[in-house]
């Protein structure tokens, strides 16, 4: 079917069941999924590395909850949002269909996902029916209950956002050709002044519940900053009720409204409800809400995005009486020459060629390490050498060093001291450091800290590689009982930080744990313990985690 055709066709689809009512935000983390999210990604044009930042942030909590939880499904979702003005605009320069072009594009995304070895459960798509249906149901839900009117907007429009601003959260600026221009102060987008008759969500009403909700959970946005920003947002300045439509003659490209051929389904309020649809709503009672997964546990987002997801979609939930996101996480952006990545200004790195050139670990690694603080802007490009120096030293002379065939020569693999009662491992600190690491890191992860989470891990191969070079096991003059010693700490460490590294860099972690013959059953959080060595099948000698390369700068797409 022609995709003009079916969107239009859903104009007469009928009510659908009626929801249940299901407001408490208290949930147990055994009735439910693990379920995070990333923004589903705008396809008018191929992928950059700022999109393969935010599938990897979100993809390194949802393999840290497969380790920590071994026992808890996770359902890990990503996606294309394919509807509106600037899809119809590209398709048509390139003289495709709209259906077709988002056809095209996001098979680019799912390749990037495949290529980053990202382990989403599902693909979105706000073309496919199922989403289609669910958001005609949402909007036929708040219609009912009384939440949607009629009435003229006009307001500050940004043609790149689709989106109305107010005034407050728009300024005034010079551009380089000395012109002056209004823009969006959250997104910087040039905006403009339109008058139209379109349908309004009654925003307003929900500002106390807002309000209540963020001063009541201070860790539901990260980093504080932002929730901050909201909550003042929301003590300041009253909200405006919000359009939700789009006349059709503006804008086709979309999912009508029920009943009214005349307008386009807002597509923002389309986007914001497949993080619903692609886990099955509506639900017909709370305990399938749980079970699918809702309410969210993370929403990865960019920062440009704060306000949808932070205001209007859980206006949106308040008014079908369902939970909230348990936690959102607004990450920085990935910019060059102080600028976010955008096609449309030209400054995008592709992630292809960076993954390319540095293999896909080392990029991982280096996007949680940088990015993972989630504060400030990255202003770096991938050039990434001081970071491959750091981690190959740690990490891969590690490896190298503790199963030289001159270690291994010396040690008996089939004998395990025990922690806590031999006086050979007894008071030195990188014992107290790994039996501390399990609870730091996860200390970091829950509060959504994945730089520090590395940071720990760091602490704690770099004090290995100090114990090796201060022991020397490879010299015939270290006594035996020393070199068997420092070869089981050296070795549970590589273990420890293997197992936890496995959500950052999991093909090499894999190829780590292989090397120290760690059972692949034996790769979960209890085998973080470092008194809970799981039998060693073998170790191997001479396994180069990181083979040598040459590091360059990807350059900008064209």
């Amino acid at each position: 079917m022609q995709s003009g055709l079916f969107i239009r066709s859903l104009r007469r689809v009928s009510p659908l069941r009626q929801t249940c009512r299901y407001s408490s935000t208290t949930t147990s983390n055994n009735a439910k999924p693990y379920y995070i999210t990333t923004p589903i990604f705008y396809p008018n044009s191929v992928p950059h590395i700022g999109h393969l930042y935010t599938l990897v942030v979100a993809d390194i909590f949802a393999r840290y909850a497969r380790i920590r939880h071994p026992g808890r499904p996770v359902t890990f979702i990503a996606g294309t949002d394919e509807h509106g003005m600037k899809i119809a605009k590209a398709a048509e320069s390139k003289g495709m269909t709209p259906l077709a072009f988002c056809d095209m594009l996001s098979e680019h995304f799912k390749g990037l996902g495949q290529k980053a070895n990202i382990s989403s459960t599902k693909f979105s798509r706000t073309t496919s029916r199922e989403h289609c249906d669910a958001v005609q149901y949402l909007w036929r839900q708040l219609d009912a209950k009384g939440f949607i009117y009629k009435d003229s907007h006009s307001g500050w429009y940004s043609v790149s956002d689709e989106c109305f601003y107010p005034q407050v959260q728009t300024t005034t600026v010079v551009d380089s050709a000395g012109k002056e221009q209004r823009i969006s102060i959250e997104s910087g987008s040039t905006v403009e002044w339109q008058e139209e008759e379109n349908y309004k969500f009654r925003l307003s009403e929900f500002q106390q519940v807002l309000e209540a909700h963020y001063a009541r959970n201070a860790d539901a946005i990260y980093p504080p900053q932002h929730h901050e920003a909201i909550l003042h947002q929301l003590r300041t300045a009253p909200l405006q009720d919000l359009s939700v439509s789009r006349p059709s003659s503006r804008l086709s490209w979309g999912i009508p409204v029920p009943d009214d051929e005349t307008h386009t389904i807002y597509v923002w309020i389309d986007a914001l409800t497949v993080y619903l649809s692609s886990i099955g709503f509506p639900w017909p009672n709370r305990e399938k809400m749980l079970a699918s997964g809702w309410p969210s546990d993370v929403q990865v987002i960019g920062k440009d995005i704060l306000r949808f997801h932070a205001i209007y979609f859980p206006a949106m939930l308040a008014a079908l009486e369902l939970p909230f996101p348990q936690k959102l996480l607004a990450h920085s952006h990935w910019t060059m020459d102080h600028r976010k990545m955008s096609k449309s200004i030209g400054n995008v790195v592709d992630p292809i060629a960076a993954i390319d050139v540095y293999g896909i670990d080392i990029v991982r690694y280096y996007l949680a390490e940088i990015g993972g603080k989630f504060r400030d802007d990255v202003g770096e490009c991938l050039s990434g050498a001081a970071h491959l120096v750091h981690i190959t030293s740690l990490l891969g002379n590690l490896l190298s060093r503790s199963t030289s065939k001159a270690i291994l020569a010396r040690v008996d693999l089939t004998r395990r001291l025990v922690y806590g009662e031999d006086p050979s491992l007894d008071g030195r600190p990188l014992v107290a450091l790994l039996k501390a690491l399990p609870a730091e890191m996860d200390a970091a992860m829950s509060e959504l800290r994945v730089s520090d989470a590395l940071t720990h891990i760091r602490a704690a191969l770099t004090a290995a590689n100090v114990l090796m070079t201060e022991a020397r096991p490879w010299d015939k003059q270290t006594p035996p009982a020393e070199v068997q010693a420092v070869a089981q700490l050296v070795h549970d460490t590589l273990r420890i930080c293997g197992v936890l590294l496995q959500p950052f860099m999991p093909s090499k972690a894999a190829t780590l744990l292989d090397a120290l013959g760690v059972p692949e059953d034996c790769r979960k959080w209890e085998h973080t313990d470092v008194t809970r060595a799981p039998p060693c099948t073998g170790i191997q000698s001479g396994v180069i985690l990181f083979p040598k390369i040459k590091p360059t700068a990807p350059q900008p797409q064209n």
